[in-house]
């Protein structure tokens, strides 16, 4: 019965006020070690895959149709493998695939893991205008104010940013694996008003990358955006087709 809780029973809304979200590029064959054998890594000319580090401010977290007033706001940092999935009926979908996700508040990180397999843990964090750090998480971030023309970080292996905006979400599906049973968790997630809006990166230390101890990692990409609002349909499952 706990394990059944974890594959998102219901459906939740909330509101994104902002995100800052970094895609860091990686050889394919590196990320396909740190996904389960049901996903493919959604990769760019056979070459690279991705791994996004969203960053959002979170209000009013509810169950689906729930009064405002039961909403809780948060601070997220989520860390995502961009993937793809093979549906039993031959349908693939595209979307993401959580390694960790930490959070500023307990409430959230025990409601997180007993909801989803999304791996809450609690650390400090703190924004102040354009920068966003952690010293638990080791992550210090600092991007630019907006500018009307902003290239993409130096080394990305996009050529423009329309090629990097398929890398830019929203995915719309998450998935989760239980490999004992193997099941597949797929939880589609609704939004609207998603523009993007690329920002120039002067500081960038996350940790949590840097552990993975990759050969290659670049900084791909670079957005934000603003004032979304969003919602997870209750998870489905399904029986992997090996």
């Amino acid at each position: 019965m706990l394990s059944g809780l974890k594959n998102h029973p219901f459906p939740v809304e909330a509101f994104f006020k902002q995100s800052l979200v970094l895609t860091f590029a990686a050889p394919r064959a590196e990320l396909e070690r740190l996904i389960p054998e049901c996903l493919q890594v959604d990769c760019f000319k056979d070459q690279w895959g991705f791994i996004a580090v969203a960053m959002v401010q979170t209000t009013g977290l509810r169950p689906k149709g729930w009064p405002e007033v039961f909403g809780a706001d948060f601070f997220l940092i989520g860390y995502r493998i961009f993937v793809t999935y093979r549906t039993r009926a031959g349908k693939r979908l595209r979307g993401l695939y959580i390694l960790k996700s930490e959070t500023d508040k307990r409430r959230m990180q025990f409601l997180g893991n007993l909801f989803t397999q999304y791996h809450y843990s609690t650390t400090d964090i703190r924004q102040t205008g354009h920068s966003i750090r952690s010293a638990g998480s080791g992550l210090a971030v600092e991007i630019s104010p907006e500018e009307e023309e902003t290239p993409l970080p130096e080394g990305s292996p996009f050529a423009d940013w329309k090629e990097a905006r398929r890398y830019a979400g929203p995915l719309p599906f998450t998935f989760s694996y239980e490999k004992k049973k193997g099941q597949v968790t797929i939880i589609e997630g609704v939004r609207e008003n998603w523009e993007p809006r690329p920002v120039n990166v002067k500081e960038c230390q996350v940790a949590f990358i840097r552990d993975l101890h990759l050969n290659q990692v670049l900084l791909a990409n670079a957005f934000v955006i603003e004032n979304i609002p969003y919602y997870w349909k209750k998870g489905r499952t399904e029986l992997w087709n090996r």
